[in-house]
C-alpha cells in the first residue's frame, strides 16, 4: 500500500486514545505536544505514577473503564494501544463506518493511517515511513537522521520565521525574496551556528540581505545561543 504522506493540524481537534500503557502513553504525548484541542483517554486500570505529568495537562480527560461506542462521538482522530484484538478491531471498523481517521498501534491492516518515525528539531520535523513493513528500519534511519540534522536546524528556522516577514514588508518582487531567501539556506550559516560564532552569522546576513534590514540583523540573532 502508498500512502499519502501528511501533517495536521489539531489544533480544536478532539481526539481519543484506548489503551494507556507504555506505547499509549507515547502516543498520549505526541497528541499534547502537537497541540490538540483534547485528548480523550480510556483505559481500563487506574492511572499510575507514568500518568501523573500526562495527568497535569488541562486538555488530557481520563476515564477508567471500558471502551464505549459513543467515545467515538465527536473525535477527530483515534488511536488505539490495547492487548485485545476484538477491542482493537471493533474500534477500526467502526471508525472506518463513521470517516474518523484511526491508528491501531503496530497493526497496519487496522489502520487508516500510520504514524511516521520522526526526528525533530524545533519546527523542523523529519518524517520516515517504510509502509509499516519494517518499523526497525524506519527507527534506524530515524537515529541516522538524528546525527545529520543538528540542533543549528532549530536554530535556523527560528531565524527564518524572524526573517520572513521583514523580507515581505520592504514589498520586493516574489523573485527577489526567494534568491535571499535560497542565498541564506545555501550559504555556511548552519555550520556557522552550530559552532555558536554569531559574529560570523551576522557577516553573512549583512552579505546577504537587502542593506534596509541590516539594523534588524542584532534582532534575528537575539536569544539563539
Amino acid at each position: 500500500m502508498r500512502y499519502y504522506p501528511v501533517f495536521i493540524n489539531l489544533e480544536k481537534k478532539q481526539c481519543l486514545v484506548v489503551g494507556a500503557g507504555e506505547v499509549g502513553r507515547r502516543k498520549i504525548q505526541s497528541l499534547l505536544d502537537s497541540g490538540a484541542g483534547g485528548v480523550t483517554v480510556i483505559d481500563i486500570a487506574e492511572p499510575g505514577e507514568d500518568m501523573v505529568p500526562l495527568l497535569e495537562y488541562d486538555t488530557l480527560h481520563f476515564e477508567c473503564r471500558r471502551f464505549r461506542d459513543s467515545d467515538l462521538d465527536g473525535k477527530f482522530l483515534v488511536i488505539a494501544s490495547t492487548s485485545s484484538e476484538e477491542v482493537n478491531w471493533r474500534i477500526s471498523n467502526l471508525c472506518a463506518e463513521r470517516g474518523i481517521l484511526c491508528n491501531i498501534v503496530d497493526q497496519p491492516e487496522k489502520c487508516s493511517f500510520i504514524v511516521p518515525a520522526t526526528v525533530k528539531r524545533g519546527d523542523l520535523t523529519v518524517a520516515i515511513s517504510t509502509a509499516g513493513r519494517s518499523p526497525a528500519l524506519a527507527k534506524q534511519i530515524r537515529k541516522n537522521l538524528q546525527e545529520s540534522f543538528g540542533d543549528e536546524y532549530a536554530v535556523l528556522l527560528s531565524i527564518m520565521g524572524k526573517l520572513r516577514p521583514m523580507m515581505l514588508g520592504l514589498g520586493l518582487e516574489t523573485k527577489d525574496n526567494t534568491a535571499v531567501f535560497r542565498r541564506i539556506v545555501g550559504s555556511n550559516l548552519l555550520e556557522v551556528l552550530a559552532a555558536g560564532n554569531l559574529d560570523s552569522a551576522a557577516g553573512i546576513f549583512r552579505e546577504i540581505l537587502p542593506s534596509p534590514l541590516h539594523d534588524n540583523i542584532p534582532e534575528l540573532l537575539n536569544g539563539i545561543v
